[in-house]
């Protein structure tokens, strides 16, 4: 069917290549228009106003008026509910249909659906279709035909039945974009006033183009990346994609392509990243419960005996654990964690701290620049060994031990915990053990320029294994 008027409508796919709604809306459609809408019912949780999320899509958003400014056409921008809005908006435009690409979380499955039947009421189809991963539900089920709960079997599935159409480029037709004459009267102006926001620094620049520059980047290291992507200090150890992949800016498709016939076990971690993503997505979308309880039932019984105070310290930095407190420093710096220092702090925060996993979840929620629901609750749930295929609860990681791992020589140490940088080597993952002449020398006296420790380890690890056990019998 080819519809005369239609809308596309942009949400997680801030990108105009190989986007599946834009290329199925134009390849079915006489005249496109693009929407993006910001909605209130998301910025207004937003509790910081300059919350460097929305400086993302502002930065992606002015990139992308640019580049369909450039084929004589235009972006709209809104600023409301999107059910009222895009209702609104098809109407104005009349418009015979809307495309979108899906998102599988519970507020974006109501949304889309309350907008759908609004949309219908007026004769209006709404067409929407996978985009942000390459398989969803019931594509790659189970023996049994159910969702798959562990990841191994899932992924082994998932390799099985990739294909090249679950991968192919989803080209865009620009010609059947509205031209500027059809949209001018509709623009209307916006800016972080307008929204409510400020803007903030980034850590990576926002837009199209910059996620295609950081491809590249990342293909001169992914061969090495199963050897440097566990050490927070090398600087091109990950692809530092997440950030993009979360907003669209890049294609999933093009990520997994661009793995195919390359042998390389670092490509193949890589990709084994990449299906993790997937997997979560699939668990969020058919256990939508996560979102707020576990996913093994049972650990709801769990009374989390941790402080708020412990908790508070935790988030600032000042727990008297170097590579903790240099990780949630930066984080709150930049908005950004390596993946090995989130399972680090979000073990600690569970099994050394006793803290509930939904506090731990709820700050990563509020301050990463890459926050995914799907990702960010699988992966809290696995380190507090509480969601699916997760960390047995016997498991817990010690943070000396892991500072000494992967920040062998204290250099991410040092440079985000400059107070303790005086100390040596050895001593910089655990300085509590130095005495005064040595902290002396070291220009840091313990408890003054840098806080004892909050918690013993040891002691912890047992109480948390107790806790676990009580439930587990």
């Amino acid at each position: 069917m080819v519809y005369d008027r239609s809308l596309c409508w942009l949400r997680r796919d801030l990108r105009l290549g190989d986007n599946t709604a834009l290329s199925a809306a134009t390849h079915n459609s006489r005249k496109v228009f693009v929407v993006f809408i910001f909605d209130v019912c998301i910025l207004q949780k937003l509790k910081d106003k300059d919350d460097r999320r929305v400086t993302f899509i502002v930065h992606s958003l002015r990139e992308l008026s640019s580049k369909l400014q450039a084929k004589k056409s235009d972006l709209l921008v809104r600023v409301g509910n999107p059910i009222e809005e895009i209702t609104k908006l098809a109407n104005q435009l009349q418009v015979n249909a809307v495309f979108a690409n899906k998102d599988y979380e519970p507020y974006a499955k109501t949304r889309d659906l309350e907008v759908s039947k609004n949309l219908l009421v007026n004769g209006v189809d709404f067409n929407s279709y996978k985009d942000q991963v390459i398989f969803e539900y019931p594509e790659i089920i189970s023996g049994q035909g159910r969702p798959y709960r562990v990841y191994t079997p899932y992924k082994n599935n998932w390799l099985k039945n990739l294909g090249p159409e679950h991968i192919s480029n989803q080209v865009v037709n620009f010609k059947a974009l509205a031209p500027l004459v059809s949209i001018d009267k509709y623009i209307k102006e916006w800016s972080f006033s307008t929204l409510g926001f400020k803007e903030n620094s980034l850590w990576l620049e926002a837009g199209e183009s910059a996620a295609q520059k950081r491809l590249k980047q990342f293909e001169k290291s992914e061969n090495n990346y199963f050897d440097n992507r566990n050490f927070p200090y090398i600087q091109d150890g990950t692809s530092g994609l997440s950030v993009h992949l979360r907003f669209g800016t890049i294609s999933i498709r093009e990520l997994v392509r661009n793995t195919q016939n390359k042998n390389n076990i670092g490509v193949k971690t890589w990709l084994s990243e990449l299906i993790w993503r997937d997997f979560y997505q699939t668990i969020l979308d058919q256990f939508p419960y996560v979102a707020k309880t576990c996913f093994q039932t049972e650990c709801d019984k769990i009374k989390w005996p941790g402080k708020s105070r412990h908790f508070d310290l935790w988030c600032k930095g000042m727990t008297g654990y170097p590579l903790i407190d240099a990780a949630m420093r930066h984080f709150n710096n930049t908005g950004w964690m390596h993946n090995r220092l989130r399972m680090i702090v979000a073990s600690f925060l569970t099994k050394d701290l006793l803290v509930d996993w939904r506090k731990g979840e709820s700050w990563f929620a509020r301050k990463l620049l890459d926050f995914d629901l799907a990702a960010n609750n699988g992966g809290w749930q696995w380190s507090a060994s509480t969601g699916c295929d997760a960390q047995p609860y016997f498991r817990i990681f010690n943070p000396i031990t892991q500072s000494k791992n992967f920040d062998p020589d204290g250099s991410f140490i040092r440079q985000h915990i400059p107070e303790i940088s005086g100390f040596s080597d050895r001593r910089i993952h655990w300085p509590h053990d130095a005495g005064i002449e040595e902290q002396t020398e070291s220009k840091c006296l313990l408890g003054k320029e840098y806080p004892h420790p909050v918690v013993a380890h040891d002691i912890q690890r047992k109480i948390a294994i107790e806790l676990f056990k009580a439930v587990k019998s």
